[in-house]
């Protein structure tokens, strides 16, 4: 009897154990997928794991593979696929900028509130970072990305991304937004300055890439027009978003002779390097140039003098932005929608009606 059972046992510790057939379309292994795109193993993992290191062609082969087939680079959420990290990604462009703090704090309390943490990525506008972190979501450690600026990063996943898009916004419509009315907004601080005297207004915008940036020069122009005032592009010019951005604007206005008795700028930092332009050469604020920002970041009503500027519910656009994530994660089949928010006129010290003398 006994050595039946140790005949059993060899038998069965011999026996191979049973594969799991792999399914149609469906691709278990890294190496299945190398096999897939005639590519080696370490090129999947690396373009997996450090894209950054991987040519964007190679990447966004291997990235069409992996969605083709369907494969969870994460073991542990390909075993456990219903299952939360209870993780979301919050991806800013510049996190040195100080109008992201209200936003991301806004995101926290939400977040915290509903049991859920939150992991800042600084993309620096870097199609690389921003799609590592989209990554995260196809590889099942996080469950959806706020994104802060105008692209959605492509994620392999199939059906409704779990991306909500916040204080930027994107045209495609099966991505919910939260924003600002800029073309309104802007429209706003330029008919204050109007209703001061001022006519020859400049106008610091930033990058055109930027779907903000181009509804604010719009709400500029149609100001001007409202006012029976001509756009004059020479009073125009275009920066990054940064303090330097606005001294530079400054200084190449004045040293082509411009003259102008107003300055409107596409945010506050722009705004308080402008101011700093124009002390240095002399030009005080508000007696000779009224300056207006935009966002009414924290630093904004300690500048000298106080700026006038569009204040933007920063922490609003951030609450909002995380619930309307929860939401999507709850229920994707909710339908996508614009959410527009209303920015307000502060009247700070930089500005004052235009002087009688000018």
């Amino acid at each position: 009897m006994s050595g039946d059972g140790s005949k059993r046992k060899r038998q069965g510790a011999g026996e191979p154990k049973p594969v799991a057939p792999v399914q149609p379309g469906r691709a278990r292994t890294v190496k299945e997928i190398a096999a897939a795109a005639n590519v080696s193993v370490a090129t999947v993992s690396r373009a997996l794991q450090r894209p950054e290191v991987v040519s964007e062609t190679t990447r966004q082969h291997i990235h069409e593979v992996v969605k083709r087939l369907g494969y969870t680079p994460n073991a542990l959420a390909r075993n456990l696929r219903t299952a939360r990290t209870r993780l979301i990604v919050a991806l800013l462009p510049d996190i040195a900028n100080p109008f992201f703090s209200e936003v991301i704090r806004g995101i926290e309390q939400v977040a915290h509130e509903s049991g859920y943490s939150v992991l800042l990525g600084e993309t620096q506008s870097s199609l690389v970072r921003e799609q590592a972190y989209a990554d995260m979501v196809a590889a099942r450690q996080a469950d959806g990305i706020i994104t802060m600026s105008h692209r959605v990063p492509a994620i392999p996943i199939h059906g409704r991304l779990p991306v909500v898009n916040a204080c930027e916004y994107v045209k495609d419509n099966q991505i919910s937004s939260v924003y600002v009315d800029n073309v309104a907004a802007a429209g706003i601080a330029v008919d204050y300055l109007v209703t001061l005297g001022h006519r020859d207004i400049a106008f610091i915008g930033g990058p055109s890439s930027s779907p903000i940036c181009v509804d604010r020069e719009q709400g500029y122009r149609l100001a001007l027009q409202r006012a029976d005032v001509p756009v004059n592009g020479a009073l125009m010019a275009v920066g990054d978003f940064s303090i330097e951005a606005g001294e530079r604007a400054i200084e190449l206005l004045l040293s082509q002779g411009q003259s102008f008795s107003a300055v409107f700028c596409a945010n506050d930092e722009m705004a308080i390097g402008a101011l700093r332009a124009l002390s240095g050469h002399g030009l005080r604020v508000p007696e000779d140039v009224s300056v207006v920002g935009f966002d009414d970041i924290r630093f904004a009503r300690y500048t000298t003098p106080a700026l006038t500027t569009m204040a933007q519910p920063k922490n609003a656009l951030g609450r909002e932005a995380m619930a309307m994530l929860i939401e999507l994660l709850n229920d994707p089949g909710v339908p996508p929608r614009k959410r527009v928010l209303s920015a307000d006129l502060i009247v700070r010290g930089s500005t004052a009606p235009r002087s009688r003398q000018r």
